[in-house]
């Protein structure tokens, strides 16, 4: 049946608004429940298009719509980019809607609804999962990662990461589509409900959880918006001095806290050499400069003790698209005239770091870095005891940006029972133990200032430490064993004889017509 072009006009829309509907869970801590049902109106809209292919432009206009809403801070330095680059990415949510319409439209009967509230979930997570890519952006604002600070969601991350999350939010909401909609499935819907509210009830009363070891007392160092390099070290030099005496056994400043190579600035070197003899703590800087000993720029974490630096750096692996890097610019690199695109290309490191600070063995992270799960998972494995996140989000300062990114911090210490700080320039600046709980209270947008945690320490090793990415391979695994026994049940009828397929929801036109011989 054609569709009116105003209808499909109106239809698109609504498709990107309801897209957009799951980003208020994000930046606003009261709004956790919002994630429960936002998608709902977009699975009612998309069981409603008049064909798979229309099911499939709708899902790519609420993909749109989603990393919109998700990612609209970085348009000043996108420009453009970010409807280009959202509008690209967005393409990964088309097969998801075209599978939405195949399971949920019509009336759906038990068997179709069963298979929705495990295949949706699967096929949305697997378009995260491929944006989660480093190169197409990376997994910032995960539909998971809106749970951050609801305890039994973290226990469950502890199980599957924030991939279980994301799947246990998505299985609700087609829950809920499926309650509202479809009065056929309402009895195994309802049965599925009670199995949802389960899942993080039994993740909760039966999870392992981590063994207290004890704990370090770790200070941040937050000096505000301070314009320039050499400010800005004189700040966290300020910051630092203040902190003589109070029993810290770790500094952390922010990323790009030293501005110049360490190497060519010997009285740099000398300056952080004396505050860390003044603290009694070796201090853990990000130096953003131009190597003396290699070509290009790179952002270094760099442990100093008293004596100096003591040899333990990690340079950053994963860099930030067009923050910290142009893709193919030689093509995109008109980008830099339009946006607060990087004029030039950072370099990566070649290898995770785990730092012995004494007291603790330090895991870092440099900004960007947080937002993947494999790496302080990796870093965990290899004896890291604390995970520390360098940061700086001055350019995002009013945005949703410096919360979304702080809120990272629990999810990375639930996955992995191991506390994560997340030590900022400007932004936000917190605290989560081995739980993810948090820790003590946050050095806000509008602070600068220096605080001093009382880290708590855990042992052994967590689910998702331990087997890892489980849960994208068991939604992979759903999706391709549903579709192979999709395509042997049109094998089966193409043998048997010619069947006119009807709308999904709706009888066949005829009967099966036997084959002509």
């Amino acid at each position: 049946m054609r569709v009116a072009r105003g209808t499909r006009w109106r239809r698109g829309t609504l498709a990107v608004a309801a897209g957009a509907l799951p980003a208020p869970a994000f930046p606003e801590p009261s709004l956790w429940w919002w994630a429960y049902a936002a998608l709902v109106p977009w699975l009612l809209l998309l069981r409603t298009a008049g064909s798979g292919r229309r099911a499939a432009v709708e899902g790519w206009l609420g993909g749109t719509g989603f990393l919109l809403a998700g990612h609209h801070w970085l348009a000043p330095n996108l420009h453009v980019f970010i409807v280009v680059t959202a509008a690209l990415l967005g393409v990964l949510w088309a097969p998801w809607g075209w599978l939405v319409r195949r399971l949920l439209a019509g009336s759906p009967g038990p068997g179709r609804a069963v298979a929705a509230v495990v295949l949706v979930p699967s096929a949305w997570l697997m378009a995260e999962l491929v944006r989660s890519w480093e190169y197409l952006g990376g997994p910032w604002a995960l539909l998971g990662a809106s749970q951050w600070q609801v305890p039994p969601a973290l226990r469950l991350a502890s199980l599957g990461g924030v991939w279980l999350v994301t799947v246990w939010v998505v299985a609700v909401n087609t829950v809920s589509a499926l309650l509202v909609a479809a009065p056929r499935a309402r009895v195994p819907a309802a049965a599925a409900a009670v199995v949802c509210a389960l899942v993080p009830a039994a993740a909760w009363a039966w999870a392992p959880l981590p063994r207290p070891a004890g704990s370090v007392r770790v200070a941040v160092v937050q000096p505000g918006v301070v314009a320039g390099p050499e400010a800005r070290f004189d700040a966290g030099e300020r910051l630092t001095r203040g902190l003589a005496g109070r029993g810290a056994d770790l500094v952390v400043w922010g990323e790009s806290s030293v501005g110049h190579d360490l190497d060519a600035r010997p009285d740099l070197r000398r300056r952080l050499a004396a505050l860390s003899a003044r603290v009694g703590a070796p201090v853990l800087v990000n130096v953003d400069a131009r190597r003396s000993d290699r070509p290009g720029i790179f952002k270094s974490s760099v442990l100093i003790g008293p004596g100096g630096p003591t040899g333990d750096r990690y340079d950053k692996m994963r860099l930030v698209p067009f923050g910290e890097y142009v893709p193919a610019r030689s093509v995109l690199g008109w980008a830099t005239a339009v946006g607060r695109a990087a004029g030039e290309d950072r370099r990566r490191g070649d290898a995770p770091v785990v730092m012995d600070a004494g007291a603790v063995r330090v895991g870092p992270l440099v900004c960007f870095e947080s937002a993947f799960p494999d790496m302080s998972r990796a870093l965990v494995r290899d004896g890291a005891g604390v995970l520390v996140a360098q940061s700086a989000t001055s350019s995002f300062q009013e945005s949703w940006a410096p919360g979304q990114h702080a809120s990272l911090a629990a999810l990375r210490a639930a996955e992995t029972w191991r506390p994560m700080v997340h030590a900022t320039l400007t932004g936000v600046s917190a605290v989560h133990g081995p739980r993810g709980e948090p820790v003590g209270g946050r050095l806000g947008t509008d602070r600068s200032g220096a605080a001093v945690y009382e880290v708590p320490l855990a042992s052994g090793t967590s689910p998702y430490v331990r087997f890892g990415d489980w849960v994208p391979a068991a939604a992979l695994a759903a999706l391709l064993v549903s579709a192979a026994v999709a395509a042997a049940g049109r094998a089966r009828r193409g043998s048997g004889g010619v069947r006119q397929e009807a709308e999904p929801g709706r009888e066949p036109l005829s009967r099966t017509v036997p084959a002509r011989r």
